[in-house]
């Protein structure tokens, strides 16, 4: 029994050693793809785009002075699933993604300003105040940022309702979470944030108050341009004499997307639908009356999950910005902006493609199965028939 014994724990240890060469093994390699998928592959992405370069030169008789240039952010539809509809599986998923996202983007690119052009949740326009408070916690997780960067949120109709679901009550709970600014300004740059869900024109208390507000920014920025020798700016704080930048959910009146290209436009299929006044983009008349109020040198807006540049007949152009999920798109993005108070350079930066890191989570897996296969010796090595055949066809 004293020499059985010695050679039956020789025979075990190399078996028990080469278990545990492989179980380290497989935990490298799916450590190590987990880390580039989930983490490092943001850094890699994002550390691809720049900030766009602006014309910043101003002169003032024969002496030379530069703008400051402010480094904006835009995103939109991010659209953070909730209770009723949103799994929990596809939430973590998600979730995961775009916080990932933000926070490489502000590490990386060091923005003054960020804003959400609206649609921040999937469910606002429903949720109990329980589920809403839950679902702000979240974003304000996701979202956070430092003190010295500005996150901007402007309304879209699954935050407060399209207009037939919109309440005093939304709105203000909107309100009191994101204290949207309707007018503001920053290095000499001016912003007028809408709530394009209020702009239906039928007269409603909110429409009407909307409406309101807008023509008195239409007055600020009109005595900005004029200055104040005009007589009838009062004495509120003067704006910069500078057309603005205007911000909203939906965009302004288009037919269709038939003229949008680029990798993150519409696909082909859909270009060519015509888009619903009220519900796919603003109706003409409120998307002149905005023109002709706030005359504003470019226009962001979302909505539509799909990239787009429309060039307004006799107006601004508008960039309509694709949605920030993954959950809506395969290439997600968003929007740098140099902006000055004369002039803006716009980029777009895109996030990691869904089907690349699908692929490379496929690649691993075969890759582990190969490697288990290999270990215990299930594939199959050629016979020494196989060997003459293939000796025979080398000769041949």
């Amino acid at each position: 029994m004293a020499l059985i014994t010695p050679g039956f724990g020789r025979r075990s240890f190399p078996p028990l050693k080469r278990r545990s060469s492989l179980l380290l093994k497989l935990t490298a390699v799916v450590f190590a793809v987990l880390l580039f998928c989930e983490f490092l592959v943001y850094y890699l992405v994002i550390f691809r785009c720049d900030w766009p370069e602006v014309n910043t030169p101003a002169y003032e008789g024969e002496q030379e002075t530069f703008e400051p240039v402010l480094k904006a952010m835009f995103l939109a539809d991010t659209h953070l699933l909730g209770e009723i509809r949103g799994h929990w599986l596809d939430k973590l998923r998600r979730e995961w993604q775009m916080e990932r996202a933000f926070q490489t983007a502000l590490w990386l690119l060091k923005p003054d300003v960020v804003f959400i052009l609206g649609d921040v949740f999937d469910e606002g326009k429903w949720s109990s105040p329980q589920a809403w408070a839950d679902d702000v916690e979240r974003f304000q997780k996701m979202f956070r940022h430092p003190s010295h960067v500005q996150l901007k949120v402007v309304a879209g109709n699954h935050d407060i309702g399209f207009h037939y679901e919109m309440t005093t009550y939304k709105v203000k709970r909107f309100k009191k979470v994101f204290k949207p600014e309707r007018l503001f300004s920053w290095k000499g740059v001016n912003f007028v944030v809408v709530n394009s869900v209020a702009l239906e024109g039928d007269g409603c208390t909110l429409c009407s108050k909307e409406e309101a507000e807008l023509l008195a920014v239409s007055h600020r920025l009109n005595c900005s341009r004029e200055g104040p020798a005009s007589g009838q700016c009062g004495d509120g704080r003067p704006l910069p004499a500078s057309a603005p930048v205007l911000l909203q959910h939906y965009p302004l009146y288009r037919r269709s997307d038939a003229n949008c290209s680029g990798d993150d436009a519409a696909p082909p299929e859909e270009r060519s639908i015509p888009f619903q006044e009220r519900y796919d983009v603003l109706s003409r008349e409120a998307s002149q009356k905005l023109l002709w109020w706030l005359r504003p040198r470019l226009v962001l807006s979302g909505h539509t999950h799909s990239g787009c540049t429309v060039l307004h007949a006799g107006g601004p152009p508008e960039l309509s910005v694709p949605s920030f999920s993954w959950r809506n798109r395969n290439n997600p993005s968003f929007i740098m902006g140099s902006i000055t108070a004369t002039g803006h350079a716009l980029s777009k930066c895109y996030l990691p493609r869904e089907d690349m890191v699908l692929t490379i989570y496929c690649g691993a897996a075969v890759f582990l199965a190969v490697l288990i296969f290999a270990h215990f010796e299930l594939l199959a090595s050629p016979s020494p028939f196989d060997w003459n055949l293939l000796r025979k066809s080398r000769t041949t």
